[in-house]
């Protein structure tokens, strides 16, 4: 869930140490400061009155910063932020209650003790499964990382380790090809993980601004924003869900190769394997670059691997830039960077619905192995909302089924199953309807790239049109009978009324829609000489109008301030994004229509208002 979605769910009390921090980050000037000093002189007031977006935008701004606070507390090894930043960095963690927390936290340190006992018997026993090489590497790492922790002990100071000396070790692990979970025990080994109780945790990680905790629904909140910090810190250069993306394109012998590099039981069947290779956070770029590679393999044969696999395997369009190795990775990890802030899911939330309902029909494990594999608490997780929260998107889902599955499916619901599957079956639910829908905004602002983007293929031309269209649909949505016979009845070939909802009783109300290029729509006299044609073309017409609305992806203010001193009209003005609110908001209230009335009020629409005035 992004952060500012999150922040909006919470009180100031809750927020507060989160505010503290990037407070105390803003008084030592971060880089960004000049950008940050204009938002808080626009908005007029302290940080913790900035409104919830521009919380979120300053965050990004500190970023770096923010990050820098986190790697401080690395330093002191004994606050298992390492287990506790492994668990929420996972894939479904992001929003948990705190009794399943609670119980992630202490499986984490059950297995962390039984892979420690493990590892303690591979040292001490000559016949020991590691290899000679291996058994070498993790003795080098135990022997500096304990002369660092030690060092303060031995002139009697807490025992701790400095950023100069983690930096060491850091670079020591990367060298050894050390995996985060092999660290992770190593490190074990030298300052034991004891369990702590659980509300010490959250207040704890509360207060170093990682996670956000409502104490009213007992749930944890970590931002994507924060996850993609906390990732990075950990050396996990892109989320699980992409790793195993690129896992399940490589070859059986490729993932043999990883697993004998990381002492990973090669019997386990090929979904275990990569399920063990994610776990242990062997490093992405190690894996590209080395551990999937024969013995000998050319850095001309990596970069033609790498360059099939993004082109051929991922379907990435255009292709990756780079002409070194090291130049295509960063690349294509920017490239997931790109795809995961991505808001949009390339298919409508009503196709999402339909395909996760479809699934469980024709896969009834299906539930229970997404539980699984996110590790989520909820009983039923097949909710496309509720999976969207947990940042899990159509593609997401269906990386984790086997091909078989899929091709059963395929069958089962007449979807082509030659080529790709998983992109023919998102085809298929993709809800033309709906996808328009979802980009109202979009096709408001005249944003063509945006919609280019989202697979929308539409003229440039059509877009005043579409808006028109979208709008009237929405209207019809929220119960009004808008019109069209009267409206064509009542158009001329000069004033053409893009819509009219009748309210029955010769009492109407006058729709105009304006789509933008630039932001902020501000022609006030054009539109509304516009607008007072039309209305006294439906007066002539013995029509009482009772309201005028226009609908813009956006106003200017002084747009507003005019519009609140013209009384002809009766005119109020409703944003897109108000009136796609307005519509989520009706969806789940108990009206079957939504009362005209409450569109009479406001000279800019205020949605807040009226989604609590149908709540009641």
């Amino acid at each position: 869930m992004k952060l500012e979605k999150i922040l909006d769910k919470l009180g100031s009390i809750e927020k507060n140490s989160f505010i503290k921090i990037i407070d105390s980050i803003i008084s030592k000037n971060p880089k960004n400061y000049k950008e940050i000093e204009k938002i808080l002189i626009s908005s007029n007031k302290e940080l913790k009155s900035v409104d919830n977006q521009n919380i979120s935008t300053i965050f990004t701004l500190t970023e770096k910063e923010f990050s820098e606070h986190i790697k401080c507390e690395f330093e002191e090894i004994t606050t298992q932020l390492d287990i506790l930043i492994d668990i929420l960095i996972r894939d479904g963690n992001c929003i948990v209650k705190q009794d399943w927390f609670s119980r992630l936290y202490e499986n984490e340190i059950k297995k962390l003790k039984t892979k420690i006992k493990s590892l303690n018997f591979e040292f001490e026993n000559e016949k020991s499964e590691l290899s000679a090489e291996r058994k070498r590497d993790y003795k080098i790492y135990k022997a500096c990382l304990e002369t660092a922790f030690k060092n303060d002990l031995q002139i009697n100071r807490e025992g701790k380790i400095t950023s100069d000396e983690l930096s060491i070790l850091l670079t020591l692990s990367r060298e050894l090809n050390l995996s985060q979970e092999e660290v992770k025990m190593i490190n074990r080994l030298i300052v034991h993980a004891h369990k702590t109780e659980i509300d010490k945790i959250i207040e704890s990680l509360k207060n170093y601004g990682i996670i956000f905790y409502s104490k009213r629904s007992s749930t944890i909140y970590v931002a994507d924003e924060m996850v993609r910090i906390l990732r990075k810190i950990r050396g996990k250069v892109i989320a699980d869900k992409f790793f195993r993306r690129i896992l399940k394109l490589l070859k059986e012998p490729q993932i043999n190769l990883i697993c004998k590099k990381h002492s990973i039981d090669r019997k386990l069947d090929n979904s275990e394997k990569m399920r063990e290779i994610i776990n242990r956070g062997i490093s992405f770029t190690n894996i590209i670059t080395q551990d999937l590679h024969k013995e000998g393999t050319t850095l001309t044969d990596k970069k033609k691997f790498l360059v099939e696999l993004c082109d051929k395997g991922l379907n990435i369009s255009p292709s990756l830039k780079g002409s070194t190795l090291e130049e295509k990775i960063n690349n294509l990890i920017i490239h997931f960077e790109e795809v995961e802030k991505d808001e949009h899911v390339n298919i409508s939330i009503d196709g999402y619905e339909k395909m996760l309902r479809e699934l469980e029909e024709s896969l009834p494990h299906l539930n229970s192995s997404l539980k699984t594999e996110f590790k989520l608490q909820e009983e039923k997780v097949l909710r496309s909302n509720f999976l969207l929260d947990h940042n899990i998107k159509p593609i997401d889902i269906l990386d984790l089924i086997s091909e078989k599955d899929l091709s059963e499916f395929c069958l089962a619901r007449e979807i082509k199953s030659r080529g790709e599957k998983i992109n023919n079956i998102l085809e298929a639910y993709k809800d033309a309807n709906n996808l328009f829908l979802e980009n109202y905004e979009n096709i408001g602002f005249r944003n063509f790239s945006a919609l280019k983007e989202n697979k929308i293929d539409i003229k440039e031309s059509e877009l005043g049109l579409k808006f028109e269209e979208i709008t009237k649909r929405i209207f019809e949505l929220l119960g009004f009978n808008v019109d069209e016979q009267l409206r064509k009845s009542l158009n001329t070939n000069i004033d053409m009324i893009d819509l009219i909802i009748n309210l029955g009783n010769n009492e109407i109300i006058l729709v105009e829609c304006k789509t933008i290029k630039e932001r902020g729509y501000n022609s006030f006299s054009s539109v509304t000489r516009q607008m007072n044609s039309y209305y006294k073309l439906a007066k002539l017409n013995n029509y009482k109008i009772l309201k005028t609305l226009l609908v813009a992806p956006e106003f200017s203010d002084d747009f507003i301030t005019e519009c609140g001193m013209e009384y002809n009209l009766n005119l109020s003005l409703l944003t897109a994004s108000s009136l796609l609110k307005i519509l989520e908001g009706f969806k789940v209230s108990k009206h079957k229509i939504l009362p005209y009335k409450l569109l009479m009020i406001d000279v800019l629409i205020n949605e807040d208002r009226i989604l609590k005035a149908i709540e009641r």
